[in-house]
């Protein structure tokens, strides 16, 4: 079974495995304050989760989600997911991170920023414009209408298709927004941001955002 390492055992990351060991997958999952403060997660999680350090979690899986604190990026291993698949959830809060000026100047973005943190790694956008609360609720079968679709972005056409894959797993229909540096289209106060809305509905969405807000 394909083991999912989670860095970041916040809102996003918590509920992203709480619906992965739901699917069958096994989670290895990690935060910044060492696996013994994860012992309630674990144990909520059930036999196929275990907490582990960020490098632990970033070796053990198969593909891995980056689910941390843009200001916490250069502390993401980098070694133990070369050549991996990884999943970046971020968006940029300038409140909480710092101002980052080639953030500020639409001169790159946060997927581009782990891309360039992980240059070994295929980095894709992914559950970035969704509440947490909602990964776990919102998803439906394939097929039903108007069902929700959620956005992607990769330099990597298979990093691409591992979300897909996966968002139709947790019950999301897909658009792909195309390579890392279209992936701004989805983040905070745009069009597409934290609402519900179909695939038709998140295309127009993400193509009439604005680069800079």
């Amino acid at each position: 079974m394909t083991t999912i390492g989670i860095i970041g055992a916040g809102h996003i990351g918590g509920q992203i495995a709480r619906k992965a060991v739901e699917l069958g997958y096994d989670v290895v999952i990690s935060n910044s304050r060492g696996p013994e403060t994860l012992a309630d997660l674990v144990a909520e999680l059930g036999p196929r989760a275990r907490a582990a350090t960020p490098a632990e979690a970033a070796a053990a899986g198969d593909f891995a989600v980056v689910t941390v604190p843009l200001r916490s990026l250069p502390d993401v291993p980098v070694e133990p997911l070369a050549g991996k698949i990884v999943l970046d959830t971020n968006n940029y809060y300038w409140e909480r991170d710092g101002h980052i000026p080639a953030l500020d100047a639409g001169e790159a973005t946060t997927t581009g920023l782990l891309q360039e943190h992980l240059p070994q790694s295929k980095v894709a956008k992914a559950f970035n414009h969704i509440m947490s609360s909602q990964i776990t609720t919102d998803g439906t079968p394939a097929g039903t209408p108007n069902r929700r679709a959620l956005a992607t972005a990769s330099d990597f056409p298979e990093a691409a298709e591992r979300v897909a894959r996966l968002y139709d797993e947790f019950g999301f229909d897909t658009v792909n927004m195309g390579p890392a540096s279209e992936s701004w289209r989805a983040e905070r106060d745009r069009p597409a941001y934290v609402i519900r809305q179909n695939a038709a509905e998140l295309a127009e969405n993400l193509a009439k955002a604005p680069r800079t807000i």
